[in-house]
C-alpha cells in the first residue's frame, strides 16, 4: 500500500508487476512523475488549445492548460482528502490523447477511423497510458505504456465505459468513450470492483479541474488575442449570440432566461473586466478576474461536496463531486463566451476544412505505404498487426501522436504542398 491510508493495496497494484522500488517515493508519486516525464506530455505544447500555438506567445497550448488543470485539481482533491499525487497525474493525463489541430481534429479522425470503433481522444488516452507510450514491457515483452497504479489510470478514466455501453444522456447515447474493444483486457482490470458507469471521485475532481480551467483561460486568451471583450456583452445581438451558442453547445435543456442569469451573475461580481487594453494595469486586472472566478467555481464546489459528504477524507469510490447548478451554468456561459467569438467564427470554417484534409491525406497516404514512414515503434506494431483493421488503428496512433506542426510537415513529405490557407 502507497503513502495514504484511504487507498489500498489494490489502489496501488500495477497491470505488470514491478520490483519494489526504494527510495522516499510513494507509488503514486512515481506514477506522476512518468506522466510529467512522457514524451506523450511534451508534445501537447505544440498541440492546439483553443488558438493555434503559432499564432501567440502569450496563448495556452494543451501542455499548459494540462498544468493549470493539474494546479486546480492537486489543490481541489487535497482539500477532500484524495492523494494529491493521483488527482494530478490524471489531470495531467486528460488531453495525452488529443491528435493535432484540437477537437476539429478529433473529429477527423473519428471519421476516418469509424469502422474500427471511431476515435475518441479519453479513449486515446488510456491506450498511451497502457500501451502506446514507451516505459515498461511485460514478460512476453509486450508494451505496457507507463504501467501505471490502479488508482491513477482509474482516475484519468473520465467516460468509464466502451462505446457500446456509453449512457443515455437525456435520450441520447453519449458519443465520449473511454476506451477502444481491443483495450478492454487493461480498462476491466483497472475497473475491477468500480461501479458500472460511474467514474471515481479523482476522475470526477479532474473533469471539474478541466471544465474550469478551460472556461476560464480560453475567454482570457480570447481577450488578450483581440477576439473580443466582454463590453460586447452590452449589445444584444451578441449577448444572443453567446446566450445560444451556450445553450446549443453546453447546457441544451436549459432555459435561455438562466443562462443569461448566470451571465449576469458574473457581470455583477467586482473582479468582472469589460476591456482590457493590453496594458500592465489592464493585463494585472484580467489575470485577477480569471484567478477569482477560479476561487469562485471551486469554493462552489467544495462546499456542495463537503455538506452532502461531511468532512472526513474522501477518496476513490466514497463521494461524488457535487456542483451546484448555478455555477455548472456559470462555467457553461464562460465556455460560450470563447465558442462564440473564437471557435465559430466564419474565418475559422475553411480553417477548420483544411485541418481535416490534411489528416484524411495523412491516414490515405501512410496506410498506402505499410510500415515504411511509420516511426519504428509504430512500424513494429503495424508488422504485428493480425489484420486490416489493426493495421488502421496503428496508422491512426500515428497521426494522433503528431502535434500540429508536424503534421503540417508530415503532410508536405508524404502528400505534397499545403492546402491553401497554410
Amino acid at each position: 500500500m502507497t503513502k495514504g491510508s484511504h487507498y489500498t493495496a489494490e489502489d496501488s497494484r500495477r497491470w505488470v508487476a514491478e520490483p519494489p522500488k526504494k527510495g522516499y517515493r510513494s507509488d503514486f508519486e512515481r506514477d506522476r512523475a512518468r506522466v510529467l516525464h512522457s514524451s506523450a506530455l511534451r508534445r501537447l505544447g505544440a498541440k492546439t488549445q483553443v488558438v493555434a500555438p503559432d499564432t501567440d506567445d502569450f496563448v495556452r497550448t494543451r501542455l499548459t492548460h494540462s498544468l493549470e488543470v493539474a494546479q486546480v485539481g492537486r489543490e481541489l482533491g487535497r482539500v477532500l482528502g484524495c492523494d494529491p499525487d493521483v488527482v494530478d497525474a490524471a489531470c495531467l493525463s486528460h488531453d495525452l490523447g488529443h491528435p493535432p489541430f484540437g477537437h476539429n481534429g478529433e473529429s477527423a479522425l473519428n471519421e476516418i477511423a469509424h469502422r474500427i470503433g471511431g476515435f475518441e481522444g479519453n479513449a486515446q488516452t488510456l491506450r498511451l497510458l497502457t500501451r502506446l507510450e514507451p516505459k515498461v514491457l511485460d514478460a512476453e515483452g509486450r508494451p505496457a505504456g507507463l504501467n501505471l497504479t490502479r488508482a491513477s489510470l482509474d482516475a484519468a478514466c473520465k467516460y468509464p465505459w466502451t462505446a457500446p455501453d456509453a449512457p443515455l444522456v437525456h435520450g441520447q447515447r453519449t458519443s465520449k468513450f473511454g476506451a477502444y474493444e481491443d483495450d478492454l483486457a487493461i480498462f476491466e482490470w483497472i475497473r475491477e470492483g468500480a461501479p458500472a458507469g460511474r467514474s471515481c471521485l479523482e476522475a470526477q475532481i479532474m473533469d471539474l479541474s478541466d471544465d474550469i480551467a478551460y472556461s476560464v483561460h480560453d475567454v482570457e486568451d480570447a481577450i488578450v488575442a483581440g477576439k473580443f471583450q466582454l463590453r460586447w456583452m452590452a449589445n444584444p445581438d451578441h449577448r444572443a449570440r453567446v446566450v445560444g451558442y451556450t445553450q446549443q453547445w453546453y447546457l441544451p435543456h436549459s432555459d435561455p432566461e438562466g443562462i443569461d442569469a448566470a451571465l449576469a451573475r458574473l457581470e455583477a461580481t467586482p473582479v468582472w473586466v469589460l476591456e482590457a487594453d493590453g496594458s500592465r494595469k489592464s493585463m494585472a486586472a484580467l489575470k485577477n478576474m480569471t484567478s477569482q472566478l477560479i476561487g469562485r467555481f471551486c469554493d462552489s464546489a467544495l462546499g456542495l461536496t463537503r455538506a452532502a459528504f461531511g468532512d472526513a477524507p474522501l477518496t476513490r469510490y466514497a463521494a461524488q463531486v457535487v456542483v451546484p447548478e448555478e455555477t455548472v451554468m456559470e462555467i457553461a456561459v464562460m465556455k460560450g463566451l470563447a465558442t462564440t467569438f473564437v471557435m465559430t467564427t466564419d474565418h475559422r470554417q475553411p480553417i477548420y476544412e483544411r485541418q481535416r484534409e490534411v489528416l484524411h491525406a495523412l491516414v490515405t497516404a501512410l496506410s498506402a505505404t505499410g510500415d515504411r514512414h511509420l516511426e519504428p515503434m509504430f512500424a513494429a506494431d503495424w508488422r504485428a498487426a493480425e489484420d486490416e483493421a489493426a493495421r488502421l488503428r496503428v496508422v491512426i496512433d500515428q497521426v494522433a501522436s503528431l502535434t500540429d506542426s508536424s503534421a503540417l510537415a508530415w503532410y508536405e513529405r508524404l502528400v505534397g504542398s499545403l492546402p491553401s490557407l497554410w
